[in-house]
Formats: C-alpha cells, sequence, structure tokens
C-alpha cells in the first residue's frame, strides 16, 4: 500500500470485505430498509433488563449471525475492531467478551464503523491478519440517557435532532475473496466549526464531511462522478442539505448520486423520527444490509462510504464546548483495474 495525496492509502492488494451482518430495533424494522436486514427486533430490551444489555446483546448476535454467514471459523479471525457510542466502548466489550479475538475497541462516535473498516483493511493489506472482524452498535434509548435526557422525562425534540439507531452492523475483511474491494481509505482530520447545538448534529458533522471529501477527491484526482453513490453516515436531512451546498460552494456537484444513511433508514412521512437517524449503527446496519447487497448484486459497483462522527459527549456539552466532528472515507469497487 501507498500513501496518495496528503491523507489518503492506496492499496496494491485490496482487502475484499467478504461478508456483512445487521441486526435492527423496532423503529428500524419499519423503516424502507428493513428487508435488508438479517433480523429486526419488536422489542428494544430483548429479553435483557437494561438498554445497556441489550445493546451488548445486539452486537454479540450480529457478530455470531456473521461468522455463521461468512463460513470463517472464529478460531480465523486474527484481530476484531470495534466500539459504540457509550462509555468506555461497553457494549463491545462486554457484547464480544467471550469471542477470544484479540480486541481493540475503537472509539469515532458514529463514524466508528468506518474507522474500523479502515484500521482493519490496512491489517490485512500489510498482511498483519489474513481476516479481522470489524463491528458496532448504537441504541436510541441508552444513547438518550447518556448523551441528552432519559426517556421518562419526556422532552421535546427539536426538528434538527436525529434519531439514534438500533441495531449493530458487522462485517469480515479477509485477503481473499471476489469482491466488493476496500480500494482506497482517507481518514480524516477533527474539524470543529464552533457548532454548540447538541440537538443538531448533522451541522456539526457536516464540514468534517466536507473536509474528508474534497481532500479524498483531491489526493485521488477523482471527480464525484467516478462513484455510482457516494454515502455519508448520519447527517440526516439538515445535514445533508448542508454539505450538498457547501460541496457546490467548493465546485464538487454531488446532488445526483449523494445520499445518507440517516435519511435512508427511516421514512420522513411516516415516522417521527425529525432530521433522521444517527449512532454508530446508523451507517453500520445500512451498509451491511442495504449497500453491501447492492453492491454484491453488483447494482452498484463503486462507491464512496464516508463515516461522520460528533466528537462530544455529556460532560463537555454541560461545560458549554463546541461539538468537533470527524469523517472518515472508505472507496469500495466490486472490479479491480
Amino acid at each position: 500500500m501507498k500513501k496518495i495525496g496528503t491523507q489518503t492509502i492506496q492499496f496494491d492488494n485490496p482487502p475484499t470485505i467478504l461478508e456483512t451482518a445487521s441486526i435492527v430495533g423496532p423503529k428500524e424494522a419499519d423503516g424502507p430498509l428493513a428487508k435488508y436486514f438479517d433480523q429486526c427486533l419488536d422489542d428494544e430490551f430483548w429479553g435483557e433488563k437494561t438498554w445497556e444489555k441489550a445493546e451488548s446483546k445486539i452486537i454479540k448476535e450480529t457478530v455470531t449471525s456473521l461468522i455463521a454467514k461468512s463460513g470463517i471459523a472464529a478460531t480465523d479471525i486474527d484481530f476484531c475492531f470495534a466500539g459504540d457510542l457509550l462509555n468506555q466502548c461497553i457494549s463491545s466489550s462486554f457484547g464480544l467478551r467471550e469471542l477470544n479475538v484479540p480486541f481493540f475497541g475503537v472509539f469515532g462516535a458514529c463514524s466508528t464503523f468506518v474507522e474500523s473498516l479502515c484500521l482493519g483493511s490496512v491489517f490485512v493489506e500489510s498482511k498483519a491478519a489474513k481476516n479481522v472482524l470489524c463491528a458496532t452498535s448504537s441504541h436510541f434509548c441508552s444513547a438518550e440517557k447518556q448523551f441528552r435526557f432519559p426517556l421518562e422525562l419526556g422532552n421535546q425534540r427539536p426538528q434538527s435532532s436525529q434519531w439514534t439507531v438500533t441495531g449493530s452492523g458487522a462485517a469480515i475483511v479477509s485477503d481473499s475473496g471476489s469482491g466488493p474491494y476496500i480500494t482506497m481509505i482517507t481518514p480524516g482530520k477533527i474539524v470543529d466549526m464552533g457548532i454548540k447545538d447538541a440537538n443538531n448534529m448533522g451541522a456539526a458533522m457536516a464540514p468534517a464531511a466536507l473536509d474528508t471529501l474534497i481532500t479524498h477527491f483531491r489526493d485521488t484526482g477523482r471527480k464525484p462522478s467516478y462513484y455510482d453513490a457516494i454515502i455519508t453516515g448520519d447527517l440526516g436531512h439538515v445535514g445533508k442539505e448542508i454539505l450538498t451546498e457547501l460541496a457546490e460552494t467548493k465546485g464538487y456537484n454531488i446532488k445526483s448520486n449523494y445520499d445518507d444513511c440517516g435519511v435512508l433508514i427511516f421514512d420522513k412521512d411516516k415516522q417521527d423520527t425529525h432530521s433522521g437517524g444517527s449512532g454508530c449503527a446508523c451507517i453500520g446496519t445500512t451498509f451491511s444490509g442495504y449497500f453491501f447487497k447492492q453492491l454484491k448484486d453488483k447494482k452498484l459497483n463503486r462507491i464512496l462510504l464516508i463515516a461522520t462522527g460528533a466528537l462530544t459527549n455529556a460532560t463537555t456539552t454541560q461545560q458549554g464546548e463546541t461539538i468537533p466532528g470527524i469523517a472518515h472515507a472508505v472507496s469500495i469497487e466490486t472490479t479491480l483495474g
């Protein structure tokens, strides 16, 4: 592999995304992508006593499903890269503690899934691993409890707010397979434009998405038209509009092939999710469910997947801090050359 431009890594022997799996909650099960997920739950607790335990169970069962679908034994997985939104990544570490695979706890807020793909693909390309597991999760109830207000308070949610996706998405990245391939990665930089509104994450993250998007195009010499689809993680309706307008001011017209997982996973007209979806599982489940199938069926052949994250917590919000953003990108293609 080699570094091109300022931030992008190009792989000489691109790793394959061998298989994916996804489980989602009841709200997502009522959305337009329900048929693409491996399992849809009808209960946020899933038989557990707390939302945190439920989230750990969701990521555990998603990984169990992924290993079964892939045909690769757990003993043949060299490393696991996983993370979530809760303090110290407890959903991932507790949910996967019985996996018995070397574990890297990863945190990039809602960008964690693509961050895991970036790190995992570098391990595979460098021959440090043959197979790596990349996984993430989030849960609406546990996220609200930690970052905003307990649900029991019944707080009014402004229209710019987003609904944290309940679910988990996971993928196995391998040195063998016939694609889709991770051909390039563009890790992002922290971008802070001074947004302080914790109920408007789309506005806080959009500038980071723009920075990574432009950097990727400058580093690679590619144009937006190179990709069948440019997909961001969870900017929602507000952030998607901001990114589209900002990109156009920089000379990049992405209107025809750009969409956002937070927009796609819920039905804006039928579901009360305001600006759309968010959370680690937003891009994790939407890619592992919907987009991976589109790539396998060759309905899409080239996508630029950009996961966005708001690097904040309850303490920094209470202390009046701004909300820094981050965005990581992976170029995924079904054929090489």
